[in-house]
């Protein structure tokens, strides 16, 4: 069963909860995928069977189409966040890492047409890697992070947190407004450009600047 690590193979107190994401934060992945850019956060869940550890060769669903990466920043929650001022989040912050939000594309983009939920697309077992988690420091300015993702050994998604339309701190207030986020869970905050299917045999290597590399497998 997964639970969070710290760097280090440190096991986190608190269990896995939910995963909160946060969709079209930067405008470049919007475009590329025809969305319109959102004027407040989107927001889906993932329940707490979606995490798998990323070092691990990653379990893709079969028969269900074109399963995409999206790479993202995750932020680990240590302390109770509800109806928070945005200065006040950065103290709930107990870690930062990479996530994987795998997609069916072609099942999230039906289930769109029809006007339905996501959550057959995005929320499946296994459908949210997780590295280890940096613990956060809390003078860490969230804009000096780049996010990277080579896929077997060509650049595949490059962006930087500065990027985002909806900063860490307003992504977690605005959070908290519609649902408390406690210890354990996660909040995933977008994706660059540059998604794409995954296919068995891939070879990915995910970076968060200069504090994390993780290399993994499409089984």
């Amino acid at each position: 069963m997964y639970r969070h690590r710290l760097l280090g193979n440190v096991e986190f107190p608190y269990l896995p909860g939910k995963v909160v994401c946060v969709g079209r934060n930067y405008a470049d992945h919007a475009k590329e995928l025809g969305n319109e850019i959102p004027k407040s956060p989107l927001l889906f869940m993932k329940p707490a069977t979606a995490m798998v550890a990323m070092a691990e060769p990653l379990a893709l669903p079969e028969g269900m189409g074109a399963c995409h990466h999206e790479l993202e920043m995750a932020l680990l929650i240590g302390e109770p966040l509800t109806k928070a001022a945005p200065e006040e989040c950065r103290g709930a912050i107990a870690g930062i890492g990479l996530a994987l939000d795998l997609t069916l594309r072609e099942l999230q983009d039906e289930l769109k047409k029809k006007g339905h939920p996501w959550e057959r697309a995005k929320a499946f077992d296994g459908a949210c890697p997780l590295a280890e988690f940096v613990p956060f420091d809390p003078s860490l300015d969230f804009k000096s992070l780049t996010l990277r993702l080579t896929r077997n050994g060509g650049l595949q998604q490059q962006g930087s947190c500065g990027d985002m339309l909806f900063s860490v701190e307003n992504l977690l207030s605005e959070i908290s407004h519609s649902f408390s986020l406690v210890p354990g869970d996660v909040v995933l905050t977008g994706t660059p450009a540059g998604v794409g299917p995954l296919n068995s045999g891939d070879k990915l290597l995910a970076e968060l600047g200069d504090f994390l590399q993780v290399e993994t497998i499409v089984a």
